[in-house]
């Protein structure tokens, strides 16, 4: 969540008010309008205030056209209803809503087999608020297991964790807040991710694990996490150190089982301790819901766990946060009832469609080069072509945000500063009618770019507010 300063002048601007915006008597009430940076004296009709507050929000993007997130942004009806009945069940009370809890529980469960755990009664996982959560539970899990079989050695030897450098921005702030050190794996050439061998390199007696990501959002590729695990076996073999691995699947885990099921990735792999995953990214739930889980009770210390009563029995929990609403949990377990695994084939499948069309159809205008095409994760990114010198990834970006199309443009981390893209996330709800419209407001663009002097935005970081 972002920090907000406080307003930045001492005097307050006050907000203009309709006089319909009021009761029976349009004036009755409404002598002054309320400030906005500190509480109004007086209360005001629900109706006057949820319109202050929509006029608001007016200005807000459009969430459908925003291809920058990755996070759902259409339910059916339905599901939203769910939602609203659920909006005040405090997901952490189990003991006072016993079904909520034993929906989290056949979630766990369902992610379990699907992810092909070797005995998914035996897995264990939780709900978190999203995959940042979940990110920092499994490395909270890998550190306490180093801890304990380097009881000797810590806190004097300090802890690592190896990934690529297009991890995201989690994973730097759980190396933060936890104290361990961050071994990055450089990209190279046109490898925009982490490769097996570097990251075995960087492991030693003092590594926790190595992560691997199932679509890296900058482009949407997968990690090769077989090659990973074989690349550690070896290490293993030569030298004795046994390094797990954590998968951040936070979207390609609910992509990959159905439509790549030849990829071998997840608990099929011994070395893969745990995996999370964004139910509310490609697990076609609103915001936020992640979801944990480990290969079973070894893999999560037990001193980790703490228990609450749950109908006179025991419900083991694992979670930085306390008090959250149940609703996206009951959104979730509704989503896999509601789709089975051939609804949720069909609706990825026509993702990456969308994805996979939309970029061919980009790549034929001439003006671009491809990164990925949307063959993996339903996302693709571009870059503009060599002989391209009128207008940059960044003039593209904020032409379509013109249209109210939000496209990030961003640059590449170290060793590939130099590459600048756009990128693209296909969901479900961005169907390929409005594909062909965003095309076609590109293609518009074009003429008019072309005959640009030279780029327009110089100073590139304020030109997009994007950021892993």
């Amino acid at each position: 969540m972002p920090l907000h300063e406080g307003p930045r002048q001492s005097g307050e601007r006050r907000l203009s008010v309709n006089p319909f915006y009021g009761p029976a008597n349009p004036l009755g009430g409404m002598v002054e309008a309320p400030p906005t940076h500190r509480l109004p004296d007086q209360p005001m009709a629900p109706g006057t205030a949820h319109q202050l507050v929509r006029d608001e929000l007016m200005l807000d993007g459009n969430a459908r056209l925003n291809l920058a997130t990755f996070v759902t942004t259409w339910m059916e009806p339905e599901a939203g209803l769910l939602m609203a009945e659920c909006r005040d069940k405090n997901m952490i009370d189990k003991d006072e809503y016993p079904r909520t809890a034993e929906l989290e529980r056949r979630c766990v469960a369902m992610l379990a087999d699907l992810w092909n755990a070797p005995d998914p009664a035996k897995a264990v996982g939780c709900s978190t608020t999203g995959s940042s959560e979940a990110c920092m539970l499994a490395g909270m899990a890998l550190k306490r297991r180093w801890t304990k079989r380097n009881a000797e050695r810590y806190p004097g030897a300090r802890p690592n964790l190896v990934m690529g450098v297009n991890v995201q921005v989690c994973w730097e702030k759980f190396c933060t807040f936890w104290e361990v050190e961050a071994r990055l794996v450089p990209m190279e050439g046109e490898r925009f991710h982490l490769d097996p061998r570097a990251a075995a390199d960087l492991c030693d007696e003092n590594t926790i694990g190595v992560v691997g990501i199932l679509g890296s959002t900058f482009d949407g590729s997968y990690e090769p996490i077989a090659d990973l695990c074989a690349a550690l076996d070896a290490l293993r073999e030569r030298t004795g150190l046994d390094v797990p691995v954590h998968v951040d699947g936070a979207s390609g885990a609910m992509v990959a089982p159905f439509l790549d099921e030849d990829l071998v990735w997840d608990f099929r792999l011994p070395r893969v301790a745990s995996i999370n995953t964004s139910g509310h990214k490609y697990g076609l739930v609103y915001p936020g819901v992640g979801w944990a889980l480990w290969r079973d009770a070894e893999a999560l210390p037990e001193e980790l766990v703490f228990r609450v009563n749950y109908l006179g029995g025991d419900m083991p929990t694992f979670a930085l946060n306390f008090s959250r609403p149940g609703a996206q949990v009951v959104a979730q377990y509704y989503t896999f009832l509601r789709l089975g695994r051939d609804g949720f084939r069909a609706v990825q499948q026509a993702a990456r469609d969308v994805a996979t069309g939309m970029a061919a159809r980009i790549e034929a205008l001439g003006d671009f080069r491809l990164l990925t095409r949307g063959d993996q994760l339903p996302v693709f990114a571009f870059t503009t072509a060599p002989d391209v010198e009128a207008y940059d990834v960044f003039d593209l970006s904020r032409r379509l945000r013109e249209s109210g199309w939000l496209v990030p443009a961003y640059t590449f981390p170290a060793n590939r500063e130099d590459l600048s893209v756009l990128r693209v996330v296909c969901r479900n709800g961005f169907s390929a009618d409005l594909a062909e419209l965003l095309t076609q407001d590109l293609e518009r663009l074009l003429p008019e770019l072309r005959r640009q002097p030279h780029p327009q935005i110089q100073d590139r970081s304020a030109a997009t507010g994007f950021h892993h």
